[in-house]
């Protein structure tokens, strides 16, 4: 037989001591280190000193048996994959424990230790599956935040090349626009270029600084968020449309730009689906902190989000909020009914 990892621990329970030994030779056959326990109670300590990597559980202990053991064993944290031993008849109680997490099971009879190893070959390997598949959406989710920052980085650089080189040499023009305006004082048709020249480079800078914050839309400071919300609702106040009330009990402060960044952007995100898609008459911001968690609510009151076929809401917009808010390790709710509003909450573990 095929030697399994060393590194492999597998605690045995079971309190047929002849039936114990036996399980735990042929499984140390295979190459696993194997630990044992004789009752409930001495499973308990075991697992108190060291996790393993696979438990082998009888269901009838004299000390505990059943899916109630099974809870009780696997409460806590670090919960050890199990596999469990049943007696012949009682596999309907193996069946319930398999609902509790159980990976497979073996029953006691002649054929017993001719299946241990391969069940618990199939047990660890599932395991390991599952721990390959847990370690690759960590680095999904990893890269996912490595090339959502990169492309923030890469907007604030246009945005300061905007803002600090083209937006300065408009600025310059503009002033020497201005100057050979003074020189050319009496000369109507040249004043008259120049003023349309000053007009479109003023038009011009506008459009830079937009642009500018636009890919900027907050700062790298502590309150710039709060800031940015605040001059968000001002923005969407000042196109007469909708109002849009910010609310921040104190002063909020966020020490990651990232996170303030996306928050800012599923802010914007939500609230111009109320205005453009929603016929919203009131649009609500509200931002909070409960020690660690942040919290962003954007709620308004128009039509609600439409239900799709499949009976989920969505769209393209729904979706990049959801995006941004697992970039950051946060949670996105969305709360909708026809035409009672729709409310989106995004929370996130975020230090001052």
């Amino acid at each position: 037989m095929a030697a399994a990892h060393p590194r492999q621990a597998i605690l045995v329970v079971d309190d047929d001591e002849g039936l114990l030994i036996l399980m735990a030779d042929t499984l140390r056959a295979g190459g696993y280190e194997v630990l044992t326990a004789a009752s409930a109670h001495a499973a308990r300590a075991a697992l108190q000193r060291e996790r393993p990597d696979l438990m082998v559980l009888d269901l009838k202990l004299q000390d505990g048996s059943g899916p109630a053991l099974v809870a009780e064993l696997q409460s806590g944290p670090g919960r050890v994959p199990f596999v469990v031993v049943t007696g012949q008849g009682d596999e309907q109680v193996a069946v319930e424990v398999m609902k509790q997490g159980a990976l497979d099971y073996v029953i006691k009879d002649t054929r017993l230790l001719d299946v241990l190893p391969a069940v618990t070959q199939r047990a660890l390997a599932a395991v390991a599956q599952e721990k390959a598949l847990v370690a690759a959406q960590v680095e999904h989710q990893r890269l996912e935040r490595e090339i959502l920052a990169a492309g923030e980085r890469e907007r604030h650089s246009i945005g300061a090349d905007l803002h600090d080189n083209l937006g300065q040499q408009l600025t310059a023009l503009e002033l020497m626009c201005a100057a050979l305006k003074e020189e050319a004082a009496g000369q109507r048709k040249l004043t008259a270029r120049l003023d349309v020249m000053g007009k479109m480079l003023r038009d011009a800078i506008s459009q830079t600084r937009f642009l500018a914050r636009g890919l900027v839309p907050v700062g790298s400071e502590p309150d710039a968020l709060q800031l940015g919300l605040a001059a968000l609702a001002e923005q969407i106040n000042a196109l007469g449309r909708v109002h849009c009330h910010f609310a921040a009990a104190e002063r909020i402060t966020v020490s990651d730009p990232l996170v303030a960044t996306h928050l800012y952007r599923i802010a914007q995100e939500a609230v111009n689906n109320a205005v453009k898609h929603a016929r919203a008459k009131h649009v609500w911001l509200r931002l909070t902190r409960h020690d660690a968690l942040l919290e962003l609510e954007i709620s308004d009151d128009g039509a609600g989000l439409p239900k799709l076929r499949s009976g989920h809401r969505g769209g393209l917009g729904l979706g990049v909020m959801q995006h941004r808010a697992s970039a950051i390790g946060g949670e996105l709710t969305i709360e909708s009914s026809r035409g009672a509003g729709v409310k989106i909450r995004c929370s996130v573990q975020s230090p001052k």
